[in-house]
């Protein structure tokens, strides 16, 4: 599962709606035009509103991605991806992760704002969905989203090598996330203001908190292998030797952990990964030695134009002056 608009479904089976009405046809020709599997196709069908909904979470996922590594070597961009997800680096894990939470997130909001036929608001104690529309209260309906997600990736409950047993576990790590953001939000009704009733309903994280979070795991993601665990028979994902835990018996890593297998390349140079660092622009006194990797950097001054001493006029107009001032940009050398 992956963050493009072709790997990005990869691993996801589709969905769509009855080819009955003109509607029905256009879902159906949505679902036809993503990159999925056959199986996530015929799901897309039976699903009305799912093809916009798996369009949306890409893009949630790219934008947050790119966001986060925007001063990293790697800066998550679309070149390079097809050849990155086959690997097992850091970087890939954190791909599997973030795609899986952008569509948690996405199927969640997707519901609750009325746009998936076959789900509504979360099933909140004491509030009818009718009300939770009519009140604006409908909260965002993670209990569908984490169940369809599941049919939806066509996840088994053991992979079959220690490479799927790290993309499951990092997708999971992605759904976990999205569930750790949940929190309730309250409004109060009554006579001037007064809280003498109080609607309360989930809702989730902003995803920028979500990709925050993830990125915060990437920096600290654990490496592993597998190991055959006698008591049931089967391998496990196995990781480094914790403080306090027995060196006899590899500890798993953490449902929290984003976990890769082997080590990243450098993105330096160009490569079938990436483009490499050279003309990225950078930070003199944050990240250029690092961007750069020792290549060093070019310093180049330009004018740039913006809105300035603003005014507001009167009713509902601004007018603002256009001002320069020099800027000093810094881009890596080749």
């Amino acid at each position: 599962f992956s963050l493009t608009g072709k790997e990005a479904l990869t691993h996801l089976p589709s969905l769509g709606p009855s080819p009955g009405s003109a509607q029905g046809r256009v879902h159906v020709k949505q679902c036809d035009l993503l990159q999925l599997s056959r199986k996530q196709k015929r799901l897309c069908r039976r699903e009305p509103g799912l093809a916009e909904t798996l369009r949306d979470s890409i893009r949630l996922g790219i934008m947050e991605c790119q966001f986060q590594f925007r001063s990293e070597r790697w800066n998550c961009s679309l070149e390079g991806r097809t050849s990155l997800l086959k690997r097992g680096f850091k970087e890939t894990a954190f791909l599997y992760a973030v795609s899986s939470a952008a569509l948690t997130h996405s199927l969640a909001r997707a519901c609750s704002a009325g746009r998936m036929e076959r789900c509504t608001c979360d099933d909140s104690p004491g509030l009818e969905n009718r009300k939770a529309w009519q009140w604006g209260v409908c909260g965002d309906n993670l209990k569908y989203s984490t169940k369809f997600l599941k049919k939806f990736l066509g996840q088994k409950r053991i992979g079959k090598d220690l490479r799927a047993k790290v993309d499951i576990h990092n997708t999971n790590v992605g759904i976990k996330a999205v569930k750790n953001g949940l929190k309730t939000t309250c409004k109060c009704h009554g006579v001037s203001g007064s809280c003498a009733v109080r609607t309360c309903w989930k809702q989730l994280s902003p995803f920028h908190e979500i990709g925050r979070l993830l990125k915060l795991r990437y920096d600290d993601a654990v490496k592993v292998f597998s190991t055959t665990n006698d008591a049931v028979g089967h391998s496990e994902l196995a990781g480094p030797p914790r403080h306090g835990h027995s060196p006899r018996l590899p500890p798993a890593p953490r449902a929290t952990d984003l976990v890769y297998v082997e080590d990243s390349p450098s993105f330096c140079r160009p490569s079938k990964y990436s483009l490499g660092t050279a003309g990225r622009t950078c930070s003199r006194e944050g990240n250029c030695d690092s961007m750069c990797c020792g290549r060093g950097y070019n310093t180049q001054s330009r004018l740039v134009t913006f809105s300035c001493h603003c005014q507001v006029q009167w009713c509902c107009y601004v007018e603002c002056q256009q001002c320069m001032q020099e800027e000093v940009v810094y881009s890596c050398k080749q």
